[in-house]
């Protein structure tokens, strides 16, 4: 039994993602089900933010206040992301009709997506700085919710497209409750219930556990735009490739700047690890709903990359 116990740790992330596969499946062909469809979406985008919530909760209460400071090295990391996205945008603006936009828009979100709400738990995992990974989740959502809105009201006209501010307010609106109120209540609680604030930290690896179930939904909800698309198989090598090179670029990319400024893990995570869902929603919400399909490839990408660090972490757990 502490086997098996022991196996499912060390692979909670790929059993997680199999797990999320297979639930999709085994769900959607049992026809007696059918009629459950709507309600279990809604409980999901009601259980899914709420599983996000906790687990950045839990991961915040051990980060000290002061430690979340940005670092002049993370600006280059901002850098990468903006400046990547602006060139992969400038062809979309200067020939609206180019072919393979929905490839290029695809690397765009890629690029400009948030570092994931669950890097910080990762992070830990790998020893690497949580601090710096939690201020950088921090300010790159803040550029994201910028600079999306004002390149994409570029990208689009006609009279359905949102303008800068509208967009802006959606985004602000998203990303304010799972990822401002969480790390607010943990500081809250630091201050004004020490005691409780020092039980919670001590129990603050349950995150991880979150993570592995919060992992299940998104591949889940990842297996079914991928299903229930129906682009050309060009399309969908296209979208799954530029989004593997863009996730193994930027996990690289992140950890090369980090290593020179002594954070490889920090700078890896930061850059590499996506608010996949956040990448989805974009897509569907400003963008070709068709580029959804790459925040769920990306989803498989990075946390694959995730299973490949922490089993090299166990191997060895010195090496960064």
């Amino acid at each position: 039994m502490n086997s098996i116990i022991r196996f499912i740790k060390n692979w909670a992330l790929p059993i997680s993602m199999l797990v999320g596969v297979v639930s999709y499946f085994v769900y959607v062909n049992i026809h007696a089900l059918d009629h459950t469809h709507q309600l279990m979406n809604d409980i999901i985008s009601v259980v899914q933010p709420g599983l996000i919530f906790m687990m950045l909760f839990f991961a915040f209460c051990k980060v000290e206040p002061r430690a979340l400071r940005p670092h002049g090295w993370q600006l280059k990391l901002i850098g990468i992301q903006t400046i990547a996205f602006i060139l992969l945008a400038t062809p979309i603006i200067l020939f609206p009709t180019i072919s393979g936009r929905v490839i290029i828009e695809s690397a765009m979100i890629c690029m400009i997506c948030p570092t994931a709400t669950a890097a910080s738990v990762v992070a830990t995992k790998l020893h690497g700085n949580t601090s710096c990974v939690v201020s950088y989740t921090c300010v790159i959502n803040l550029v994201a919710a910028l600079l999306i809105p004002a390149v994409v009201s570029l990208l689009h006209s006609g009279a359905n497209n949102l303008d800068f501010w509208t967009s802006f307010t959606i985004i602000i609106g998203r990303v304010f409750p799972l990822l401002i109120l969480p790390l607010l209540l943990a500081f809250g609680i630091r201050y004004m219930l020490p005691k409780f604030h020092q039980y919670l930290a001590s129990i603050s690896n349950i995150s991880f556990y979150l993570w592995t179930v919060s992992l299940a939904i998104s591949i889940a909800i990842a297996t079914k735009a991928i299903v229930h698309s129906h682009e050309t198989a060009f399309t969908y090598w296209g979208i799954a490739l530029v989004s593997a090179f863009a996730c193994c670029l930027q996990f690289y990319l992140g950890r090369v700047v980090g290593r020179r400024h002594g954070e490889p893990i920090a700078g890896a995570q930061s850059l590499g690890q996506k608010n996949t869902a956040f990448a989805i929603w974009v897509a569907y919400t400003f963008m070709n709903p068709v580029t959804a399909l790459a925040g769920g490839f990306y989803a498989v990408w990075h946390n694959l990359v995730n299973s490949w660090q922490l089993y090299q972490a166990r191997i060895h757990p010195i090496s960064n």
